[in-house]
C-alpha cells in the first residue's frame, strides 16, 4: 500500500459535531492524513480547540460554532466553506444527540428536536454540499455517523433510533444518486464510544482530567455485554470513516459500517461472569 491510498492530501472536509468525541477524532483524524478541515459545533471553545489543532498539524481550520438544527444557516456554512477554501471534498454527519426516556413520555417539542438534530441537518448539510462537490468535477465522500441503533430495537430511544434508520436508507439511497457524480456515500455505525457526552463533559471543552470514571461494576457490565470486551475509543471511528473517505474503499459506496466491538453481531449475546455466552442475560 502506498501513502496516496490513505492520504487526503489538500482535499477539504466539513465536519459537523467536530468539536468534541466521534466528530472531533474524525476532524484530526482527515487532518493528519492531509485534509483541511471545517470544524462546525455549537461549543465556540470547542470549535476553537479543534481548529488549532488542525493547524498544529500543519493544515488549515476553519472553526463555525452553529446550531446545525437551523437549516438556513447550515447551508450558509457550505457556501462559506466552498468560498474560503475554494472546493468541498468530504462530508462528515456526525453532529447529533439523544436524552432518553420512554417514548410515552418524550414530548412532541422533544420528538421534533431530536429530528432536527438528527436527521434534518445532514439532508441540509448534504443538499447543500453535494452540488458543491459536483460543481468541482472530483467527486467526494460522504460518510454518516449513525448507531447500531439504527437496526435494534432501542428501548428509551424510540426517536432518535427511527432517525439512525433513516440515515442508514438515506445512505444507501444518495449512494445511488450521487455515483454518477463519483461521490461515494457511506456511513459508520459505532456503539458506546467513550467520548466527552458519556464522561460527563457535555457542556465547555473537552476536559480528560474531569471525565467521571465509571465503577467496577459498569466496567464489568460493558466488558461482559461487548464482545472485544471494552468500550471504544472515539479515534477507532475516526479510522473508520479515513478508510471510507479515501482511496483505499474507491469502490465502496452504500456500506453501513458497524464500529461497535461487535455488538451488532452479538445481538443479545453476552458473557456471563464465568466468561460462557448466554443469550438471557443471565450475569451467571
Amino acid at each position: 500500500m502506498q501513502p496516496k491510498d490513505y492520504l487526503l492530501t489538500n482535499q477539504v472536509a466539513i465536519v459537523t459535531g467536530g468539536g468534541g468525541g466521534i466528530g472531533r477524532a474524525i476532524a484530526l483524524t482527515l487532518a493528519e492524513a492531509g485534509a483541511d478541515i471545517v470544524v462546525v459545533d455549537i461549543v465556540p471553545e470547542r470549535c476553537a480547540e479543534v481548529a488549532e489543532r488542525v493547524s498544529a498539524l500543519g493544515r488549515t481550520a476553519l472553526p463555525v460554532p452553529m446550531d446545525v438544527t437551523d437549516t438556513e444557516r447550515v447551508r450558509a456554512m457550505v457556501d462559506q466553506a466552498e468560498k474560503h477554501f475554494g472546493r468541498i471534498d468530504i462530508l462528515v454527519n456526525n453532529a447529533g444527540g439523544v436524552s432518553g426516556r420512554p417514548f410515552l413520555e418524550q414530548s412532541e417539542r422533544s420528538w421534533k428536536r431530536h429530528i432536527d438534530l438528527n436527521l434534518v441537518s445532514m439532508l441540509a448539510a448534504t443538499s447543500a454540499a453535494v452540488p458543491a462537490m459536483i460543481r468541482g468535477g472530483r467527486g467526494g465522500g460522504i460518510v454518516n455517523v449513525t448507531s447500531i441503533e439504527a437496526s435494534r430495537a432501542a428501548p428509551n430511544y424510540a426517536v432518535y433510533a427511527a432517525c439512525k434508520a433513516g440515515m442508514c436508507n438515506f445512505t444507501r439511497t444518495t449512494a445511488l444518486e450521487f455515483s454518477a457524480h463519483g461521490i461515494r456515500v457511506n456511513a459508520i455505525a459505532p456503539d458506546y464510544t467513550v467520548t466527552p457526552g458519556v464522561s460527563g463533559n457535555v457542556t465547555g471543552p473537552v476536559d480528560r482530567s474531569k471525565w467521571m470514571e465509571p465503577s467496577p461494576e459498569q466496567k464489568d457490565a460493558t466488558a461482559r455485554r461487548i464482545p472485544l470486551g471494552r468500550g471504544g475509543i472515539d479515534d477507532e471511528c475516526g479510522k473508520a470513516a479515513l478508510f471510507l473517505l479515501s482511496p483505499m474503499s474507491s469502490y465502496v459506496t452504500g456500506v453501513v459500517l458497524p464500529v461497535d466491538g461487535g455488538t451488532w453481531a452479538s445481538s443479545g449475546w453476552s458473557r456471563t461472569r464465568s466468561g460462557a455466552w448466554t443469550l438471557n442475560g443471565d450475569p451467571g
